[in-house]
């Protein structure tokens, strides 16, 4: 891809979502770990809702070491894998005890070191708790990047993550990252993609596929 046509597809994204962000609520980098353990296979919607009342009862590692494990399961219940998730939480909880003080790491090595936290954790976590540039590569940023030719379709999650760090400039990967959420999430869906009304239309083969594909009309 050229840099001409990469650089449009940012300002064209940019303008359509200028204050994209993080929608994970917390209030410290331990909460936001937490919230993006939680937020595997699980909308931030649902983890906002769960969250509200877990970090009311929970503010650090040692607490959520004081209850019994299934105690912390029934807390966060209404999250997809909650079993494996609250062994996680409990498991990390502890790491920070035992190697960091208490606190959440800064450097991405040892971040991806902590149960239940992968390199797509870590990346959010350096880039909105530390001011890392990282780009985190999910659903979303992986089905936007495919579709508009920033990555090859058979690309791994690790692949796209490394062209988008060669495409985009440093100074905005994490911006990037918040913004390709925001219209693969709001604009680029899965399922029903706003082809007819989207700017980059021109940019996707599989929007300009769907266009010329005439939907089948309902049986009476």
């Amino acid at each position: 891809m050229t840099t001409k046509r990469t650089r449009h597809i940012l300002d064209t994204i940019a303008g359509m979502f200028p204050d994209a962000h993080c929608e994970l609520n917390h209030a410290n980098p331990f909460e936001l770990t937490i919230a993006v353990l939680l937020s595997a296979q699980c909308t931030d919607e649902t983890v906002n809702k769960v969250t509200a009342d877990l970090f009311r009862k929970y503010k650090t590692p040692d607490d959520y070491l004081a209850v019994p494990l299934e105690e912390l399961e029934q807390d966060i219940r209404r999250i997809g894998l909650f079993r494996n998730k609250a062994k996680n939480i409990q498991s990390l909880a502890r790491m920070l005890l035992d190697k960091y003080d208490g606190q959440v790491p800064e450097k991405h090595e040892q971040l991806v070191e902590l149960p239940g936290v992968g390199r797509k954790t870590a990346n959010v976590v350096v880039s909105n708790a530390f001011g890392v540039p990282a780009i985190a590569v999910d659903t979303h940023v992986e089905r936007v990047s495919k579709r508009l030719g920033m990555a090859a379709e058979d690309d791994s999650v690790l692949q796209v993550e490394q062209k988008l760090m060669k495409q985009v400039p440093k100074d905005e990967w994490t911006q990037t990252h918040h913004r390709l959420i925001f219209f693969g999430r709001y604009h680029c869906k899965a399922q029903n993609p706003q082809c007819p009304v989207c700017p980059l239309l021109d940019n996707c083969k599989e929007g300009k596929q769907r266009m010329k594909t005439p939907k089948k009309r309902k049986s009476v």
